[in-house]
């Protein structure tokens, strides 16, 4: 069973969002989206717990006075660290409500229609960005294990950035490229 988050805790982290009050429970919101997103995308089960999950570990963090700069670059390093362990957790293997299709095919064929749909979508996204926001954003998600920390950690060199920079300048595309997919489908769905 987890700690349970102390009011003092959660305080230190809105404290380290913004100093005002009402700013810091926006920018709270804000990034618990973001995190639920994060976990969404990644087909992680229950997203908006890890999002609760990822932000009560920060807060019990900075309580325990760890000397953060970036809070928010900081929460997707502790996301990560959060998927990781649900791929390896029990509950990995339960199939979220949402993604399931009480109208589909036995043979699957609905389904390999939708993931056709998305990875025409994606590709038309992809190609809609710059060059150069379309080749950190495929570099960024290319590999796996130690050669993608490699690969993030080259790639933050080239472009002279620390890495928490280069995470949320991925963020922000994968954010960007989620918005223009979810519209293409719609799109396309509705003809």
């Amino acid at each position: 069973m987890k700690p349970a988050l102390t009011g003092e805790a959660f305080a230190r982290l809105l404290d380290r969002l913004d100093p005002a009050r009402i700013q810091a429970g926006e920018r709270y919101e804000e990034l618990r989206r973001t995190l639920v997103r994060f976990f969404e995308w990644r087909g992680a089960p229950f997203p908006d717990e890890h999002a609760d999950d990822t932000l009560d570990r920060v807060a019990r963090r900075l309580a325990e006075g760890i000397d953060v700069h970036n809070v928010r670059g900081y929460c997707y390093e502790v996301a990560r660290l959060v998927h990781l362990e649900t791929l390896k957790g029990p509950r990995s293997r339960q199939t979220p409500l949402e993604s399931t299709d009480p109208i589909s095919t036995p043979d699957g064929r609905a389904e390999g229609a939708r993931k056709e749909a998305w990875m025409r979508c994606l590709d038309e996204c992809l190609n809609g960005l710059p060059r150069e926001n379309r080749d950190l954003i495929v570099a960024y998600y290319r590999d796996d294990g130690r050669k993608r920390i490699n690969t993030r950690k080259a790639l933050a060199e080239r472009l002279e950035l620390r890495l928490e920079a280069l995470a949320n300048r991925a963020q922000r595309l994968r954010d960007k490229l989620e918005r223009c997919v979810t519209t293409c489908l719609h799109g396309k769905s509705a003809t």
